[in-house]
Order: C-alpha cells, then structure tokens, then sequence
C-alpha cells in the first residue's frame, strides 16, 4: 500500500503547544482575532484548550512595518515579588493597578527602540533605559525597571529627556515614573500599533487553596484589566494605538468581582467552539498538510484526504453506526487541542502501520490514548479547584459506571470521607466544580440519550434531580 504524506505531516508537526508549531502555516484566522486587531477587543477569555494561545502567537509574530509586539509570559514567574510592588495610595483590588501601567509602558517604549518612525535622538535615550538585546527573564526585568535607580538619569520630569549631561537626582521611585512615561508616549510614540500581550496568567492559580495568596492573585488580575481599561480611555482622543491584550482561562475569570466587571464587556471576547467551527478549522488545517494543494479544501472532501470513508459502530454490539467525526467528537470537550491529540495520534498510528487511510480501528485504538490524556488534562485543570480530584476519579472508577444516581455517588464518596481518604466534607461544592469542568453532566430524564454537559450548554448548572453521566472521553481511563 501507498503511504499517505498527509498522514505523515500531521503526525509529525500537529502540537498541542502553540509556540512549538509553525503558527505561519496553521493558523486559522477567525472572527476573534478580527475582533482584536480592528474592533479594539482587549480581554480574550477561553477555557483551557480553546486556542488562546495560538491567537496570542499569531499576534506576536505578525510582521508589517507598522505592528510592533511583545508578550510577558508569566510562566514559572515568581508571583511573590509583584505582590510587594502595590501602590498603598489604591485599597483592594486596585492596588496593583499602577504596576501593570508601568510595565504596559515601559513595554510601548522599548518596543518605540525598534520603530524607524520615531525621532532617531527620542530612540537613543530610550536606548539608555531599554537595550536592544538585553534578554533578561521577565522577573529580572520587572526588578529592574521597579529599582529606584532605574532611567534617574534619563528621565525628566512631565514627559521630557534630560539631553543634558546635569544629573539632579540619582532615584526617582518607580510609582512616580508611570505619568513620566506615559507623558513620553503622548508626546512621542507615532500611530504604529503597540501590542503588548500578557499569557499564562494562570501560574499562580495552582496555589488557590491558601486563601491569602489566593486573595492576592485575583486582585493582581483584577488590576491588570482595570490598568488596561484606563489605558484604553487614556488613548482614546489620541492617534496613539496601545494594545495591551490579555488572555484568560474563563474559570479564572469568573473569579474576579468587581463593580466595573460588567463594562468590560465592551472589551471582551469569549473563544467558543461548536462543531461547525471545529470542522472548519480542521478542514483549513488537514488542507495545509496535503500535497500539491494551495486552497482550503471544503471539511468532508478535506476529511476524506486522510479518514477512510466508513461510518463507525458504537454502543453495545456496536449496532449504531455514526461518521468519524461525531464518534472522535463524543470523546472531546468541543476544544481545538483535543481534536489536534486525537487525528495526529489517529495520523501517526496509521502511517505507523502502512495504512494509507485512517479506519475504524485506529480510530478506536488511538481512544484509549486519547481518554489517559484527557483525564491528565482533566486533572491539571480542575487540582488547583480541587485537590483531591485524584480520589474523586477514583470514586467514580469505584461505582464502575458511567451513568448513576446522586444517591450512588453520595454513597461511595462517605465511604471516602469516613476512611480519611479525603477530606472535603462539602459534596455539593465538589459536585457543582466537577461540573464546571465537564467532567459530570446530567441525563435527561426522559430521553436517556440527552446529556447535558457544561461544554455544550454554558449557562446550565448541575441538576440534582437528574442521574449523573460522566463525560464519554473519560471511559477507558477509568476502565467504564
């Protein structure tokens, strides 16, 4: 049999990680990344998986002579030290408002080094305060820029350089250099788009369960969205084009209270999946992997250039039949990145075994890898939330059913509670989060095919009344 090149590309250049693929090549551009660049959107909220992190790559790497871009990356960051940068003027959560303005500007001007429009003698000065290949880590750098020593020499007072070589003082603290540099961008940034993105916010989630950190957390997130909202109306009589972005997993959003929240709605855009925008995508996806091909190719002909064209069999003697897509479909959450695990795994067990074409074989062995990694996901989403959410997979494992009563479940979790294998004595709090994350959803209680996961419909809340299914893709690691 012929080998299928498409196979063999999509095996090997698919990634889960954003960073690591050829984001030129694949990326799909859709209405959200339009809302960001022309309708000013500025707060792109998502779940984890959705594709945040490919539009924030896509943002960066764009390359016109006008769009200048950098992204703080908060991953492994020590949260600790921006704790102590807050401006005690502020009570909570604003305090760290002022923080993230200055590093939103101080980003603008180093970004304004690279800008050919600026005034050459503006660019040397700002030279002096922001080196061209100083790659220091983010923490250095935020160190750094907060010392009070930092630009004494270089920035004046209300917006100016001081050209001359008179120094007057050696500290200005950093607090009082915000209205400085902010004046600068006023005074000297041309109409070149800034984009200063911010990702990987969710580092310091892992530790919620202290709820001191926790408290300084959400207000650390709280005044990154109000620094950004008043930037925003800052700018918004000028020609200045500031873009400071930031991307949020929804759960961590949903954390944040406060009497603004409601405004930002002007600013917000939710990335949401359904099928039909998931076909799309892998449609424009599969048809950058085919050879000799220089369109985007329609979903059902681009499907058919690497699935063999069958439907496959489920339920208990495999009876039913259903297209390829709806049956990958029912193990997924409706997220780009499962997909993306599921079809390379699909690619590479393929291509592996000489098959030219994906069949109904490989599609059921790749399940049981694709279940293991979902439940990993599962659990590095959800720990943070819930700890013990280890045990509570294994409670389920326990019932040995994919579908029970509330009463079942409240059984084999007592038995848990009374053994000292955990401790969260609150069942409903657990219930509600499992939930959340569409780990659990409801059986109608009519139509027992009906299921109603948070996935699908976004606004429902856990039934109490209902039998209790877990998600599909969840079977074969819990042996259901």
């Amino acid at each position: 049999m012929t080998p299928n090149p498409t196979l063999k590309n999509i095996a090997d250049n698919w990634k889960l990680e954003a960073k690591l693929e050829d984001t030129e090549k694949y990326f799909y551009y859709s209405t959200e990344v339009d809302n960001i660049i022309k309708k000013e959107k500025c707060y792109v909220i998502g779940r984890k998986g959705s594709g945040k992190s490919a539009i924030c790559e896509y943002l960066i790497k764009r390359k016109e002579h006008n769009i200048f871009s950098t992204k703080l990356s908060f991953k492994n960051f020590p949260f600790n030290e921006l704790y102590g940068l807050d401006n005690q003027k502020y009570t909570p959560p604003n305090q760290y408002i002022t923080l993230w303005k200055y590093l939103i500007y101080s980003n603008v001007c180093k970004l304004m080094t690279s800008n050919e429009m600026i005034d050459s003698s503006i660019r040397n000065e700002l030279t002096k305060l922001y080196p061209k290949n100083d790659a220091k880590s983010l923490a250095r750098t935020i160190s750094n820029w907060t010392s009070a020593e930092f630009g004494a020499t270089v920035l004046g007072n209300g917006g100016s350089f001081k050209f001359s070589k008179e120094e007057n003082k050696n500290t200005i603290p950093w607090i009082d250099k915000v209205n400085i540099l902010e004046d600068i961008i006023l005074n000297y940034c041309d109409n070149s788009e800034y984009y200063i993105v911010f990702d990987e916010l969710d580092e310091d989630y892992r530790q919620i369960s202290n709820e001191q950190e926790s408290q300084q957390y959400v207000f650390l997130l709280t005044s990154l969205f109000k620094a950004v909202q008043d930037i925003k109306s800052t700018f918004i009589d000028s020609d200045k084009k500031m873009k400071p972005v930031i991307f949020l997993r929804d759960d961590i959003y949903t954390l944040i209270k406060d009497s603004d929240k409601n405004k930002w709605r002007d600013y917000k855009i939710d990335v949401e999946w359904n099928e039909k925008k998931l076909k799309d995508l892998l449609a424009f996806r599969i048809s950058k992997d085919v050879e000799n091909n220089d369109t985007s190719l329609q979903f059902q002909r681009a499907w058919d250039k690497i699935f063999f064209r069958e439907q496959i069999g489920f339920g208990n003697k495999q009876e039913k039949k259903i297209h390829s897509f709806d049956f990958i479909a029912r193990s997924t959450q409706l997220r780009p990145r499962d997909f993306i695990q599921y079809i390379q795994g699909c690619a590479e067990e393929t291509f592996n075994k000489g098959f030219p074409f994906i069949r109904e074989g490989n599609i059921k062995f790749v399940d049981r890898a694709f279940s293991n990694y979902l439940r990993d996901e599962i659990v590095d989403e959800v720990f943070p939330v819930l700890p013990e959410i280890e045990e509570y997979l294994q409670i389920f494992a326990n019932i040995r059913k994919w579908n029970f009563t509330l009463q079942e479940f409240t059984n084999e979790y007592n038995k848990y509670l009374k053994a000292g294998t955990i401790k969260e004595k609150n069942i409903d709090y657990v219930l509600d989060t499992l939930y959340n994350f569409s780990v659990i959803g409801n059986q109608n209680k009519h139509r027992k095919e009906l299921f109603y996961f948070k996935y699908m419909h976004s606004n429902m809340t856990f039934n109490r009344t209902e039998n209790i299914v877990i998600h599909r893709g969840l079977f074969k690691a819990l042996q259901l």
